[in-house]
């Protein structure tokens, strides 16, 4: 079940987030053009032996590759503080770019798992992480329920993804199809809502009560009856904060250092303030 949810009277977010947010927002429209373009990959070899031995002269296979999808009309820069954070762990990291004309978010779900396809056949890993801010945890969603990716998806980590709808996004934004497809009650999302039987890939939610632009706030909260989700409430920050606090990216650290194994329940919080 979803941790507890604080109720504002209102979606604008206190003075000190409200600071944070614009100060994210200023460094990361200086950031944006470096984003712009595609990554270039070089052929990888097969996964190199991680730290530590289960064994003796056994050593552990590295982790799954992470891949980072960011959000709405953005850009792989999103993810320049949280990319640094899983590289200096030792992880294997990319950021897929979709395009910012891309007007059905099943477009971009069929790019991502090309994308992890080719991911699988680099690195010789069977299977992946996937980080989303915003829309793009819907579109690793949709790729793993809809388009078969459970087989190949160990973890989905999603920030500020409005898995069930926000209603936050100005009328005028409906003007653009991917808008309409995250309102409430909206097709895509009723496909998203439909049975997923057997599905192992383990989610977990980051949702803050001053994110603006999820309304209502809980609705960054995945809540599926075939969906092992758990739900980490953070405190203090808005939306741009989420891939770039440090707070926020030790903790997805740390839910990606976990073993594959641990696909229980129950909530957990990050505080900032």
């Amino acid at each position: 079940m979803p941790a507890p949810l604080l109720a504002l009277p209102s979606h604008l977010p206190p003075a000190k987030a409200a600071v944070l947010e614009l100060t994210v927002l200023a460094f990361h429209l200086l950031l944006y053009p470096t984003g712009v373009t595609q990554e270039r990959h070089a052929p990888a070899g097969p996964p190199p032996p991680g730290p530590g031995a289960p064994g003796p002269g056994i050593p552990r296979p590295a982790p799954p590759p992470v891949v980072l999808l960011h959000g709405f009309v953005d850009n792989r820069s999103a993810f320049v503080l949280l990319r640094r954070t899983l590289s200096g762990a030792g992880r294997r990291v990319e950021a897929l770019n979709y395009s910012p004309f891309t007007r059905d978010l099943r477009t971009a779900a069929e790019q991502l798992a090309r994308h992890v396809e080719d991911v699988r056949a680099r690195t010789g890993h069977t299977r992946v992480d996937l980080v989303g801010h915003s829309l793009g945890g819907l579109v690793a969603r949709y790729y793993v329920q809809r388009l078969g990716g459970e087989r190949h998806v160990r973890t989905v980590i999603t920030l500020g993804t409005p898995h069930h709808g926000t209603s936050a996004v100005p009328l005028l934004g409906d003007l653009h199809p991917l808008v309409r497809q995250i309102r409430p009650g909206s097709r895509l999302l009723r496909e998203l809502d439909a049975p997923a039987p057997g599905c192992r890939t383990r989610f977990v939610t980051f949702w803050s009560e001053l994110d603006p632009w999820m309304a209502p706030a809980e609705t960054a909260c995945l809540n599926h009856p075939d969906l092992l989700a758990v739900p980490v409430r953070v405190t203090g920050i808005g939306h741009l904060a989420l891939p770039v606090h440090p707070a926020v990216t030790a903790r997805v650290q740390e839910e990606l250092a976990g073993p594959s194994t641990a696909l229980g329940g129950g909530s957990a919080s990050v505080s900032v303030a």
